[in-house]
């Protein structure tokens, strides 16, 4: 069935949002970038907040948090948190990032997380991140499509069609230009592009992203293929769903938190193991005249829709799924469980999450890992660990996972954001 034009716009969307969220920083950033414009207003952590009603946005380093307090919220006002992370598994500029030989410039890369590195093989490839300036600045840059990681031709390496294993430090250092290192410097291309001289950064944190932008294709337009899908498709989804929500009398107070370092196991100060949500929580229950207690009573009616992407069955490896439960591009978002608690969601939540999504008007499946293929994690069980809430692991399932480019289905992402949509109306 052909997916809707709804959809198609929303993919879209996707599309430039990836665009403009090579690093996490810059993910931050658009988020805060877009929430301003439909009216939100931008707070900074070093300053005291309103304590009244509204919609507020705040970024620390390459995460978000944004949320809509109604006007007739209360200090045991519960709260609906979406939560998701902004960044991708890939590569990270070393110190000492120009490098190279026999006449090539290249760029010394750390491995970030656990990408699938041969997906990174013959693409055009962009800088992106932040700069730390000497004058205590800190400006976001991104060269656009520099650098590519060339494949060995298979003249020189016959038997490449029977397995390929990339050397993480030897073969993963990208070219970006001709001539003597010694004589060239990587920042300068990253200064340029942020309209800075490169004797002024004093420190930056650069990832390298795929710079293609992200396409509609396939029959009857069911399919989405773009970098950085994990797991900017779910931050995408709440943005859009808080760009439109409008509490109604006794809502909720509605949260979306996007956080970086998941792909790391998020223990930093941006993390969802650190103290960012929690800090933004305080504070705004503070402005409701909650104390400790009233915030507890909050919590215990609030709830935590993790929203990350899980596996698709995928057609050539199905012995990799589970032999029963195996969801499919385009027939509507998942519902994550796990015995092991990799991910939170119980009975509970299963129940929660279908009446959210029939309110939505949403078909949902259920994702589970086949018993001999390890299970991954998200920010759900860190989060019900941190606050107590009741969370729910939740996303869209996708191909692909953890390369360069991602698969997707049109309609799933439409979908979860509706869900959304929903959710963060109680």
């Amino acid at each position: 069935m052909p997916v809707t034009p709804a959809a198609l716009a929303h993919a879209e969307d996707l599309a430039d949002f990836v665009a403009a969220s090579p690093s996490s920083y810059h993910a931050a950033a658009e988020v805060a970038r877009r929430l301003e414009a439909s009216g939100f207003t931008r707070l900074r952590e070093e300053e005291a907040w309103p304590t009244t009603g509204g919609r507020f946005v705040v970024v620390r380093d390459g995460a978000t948090i944004a949320w809509v307090v109604p006007e007739d919220a209360a200090a045991t006002t519960p709260v609906q948190i979406f939560g998701a992370h902004t960044d991708s598994p890939g590569f990270k500029l070393k110190p000492q990032p120009t490098t190279g030989s026999r006449g090539w410039l290249q760029a010394a890369v750390e491995v970030y997380g656990g990408p699938l590195l041969n997906s990174w093989l013959d693409r055009e490839l962009r800088l992106a991140g932040r700069l730390a300036l000497a004058d205590g600045r800190v400006v976001l840059a991104d060269t656009g499509a520099l650098l590519r990681l060339p494949q060995l031709a298979i003249h020189l390496d016959r038997g490449v069609n029977n397995g390929l294993a990339l050397d993480k430090q030897t073969e993963t250092q990208p070219v970006w230009g001709l001539g003597d290192p010694t004589e060239a410097d990587i920042l300068a291309e990253l200064a340029s592009s942020a309209g800075v001289s490169a004797s002024d950064i004093r420190g930056y944190d650069v990832v390298i992203a795929d710079s293609a932008r992200g396409t509609v294709f396939g029959k009857d337009n069911a399919f989405f293929a773009s970098g950085r899908l994990d797991d900017l498709a779910s931050v995408h989804a709440g943005v859009v769903a808080l760009e439109a929500h409008t509490p109604a009398a006794g809502a909720p107070i509605a949260v979306l938190a996007a956080f970086d370092h998941e792909e790391l196991g998020s223990e930093s100060r941006s993390g969802a193991a650190g103290p960012f949500l929690e800090d933004v929580l305080e504070r705004v229950y503070a402005g409701l005249g909650a104390d400790g207690s009233a915030r507890r009573q909050a919590y215990a009616s609030s709830w935590c829709l993790s929203s990350d992407v899980g596996h698709s069955v995928h057609p050539n490896y199905a012995a990799k799924h589970d032999p029963v439960v195996q969801p499919v591009l385009g027939s509507g978002p998942i519902l994550k469980i796990n015995a092991n608690q990799r991910y939170a969601t119980d009975a509970i939540g299963t129940a929660s999450w279908r009446s959210w999504c029939e309110r939505a008007g949403v078909t949902t499946q259920e994702f589970v890992s086949n018993n001999s293929v390890p299970c991954g994690s998200t920010i759900g069980p860190i989060t019900a660990t941190r606050l107590g809430i009741r969370t729910v692991d939740v996303g869209i399932p996708i191909l692909s996972m953890h390369s360069a480019r991602e698969l997707a289905g049109v309609s799933d992402l439409h979908d979860l954001t509706r869900t959304a949509q929903a959710f963060f109306a109680g």
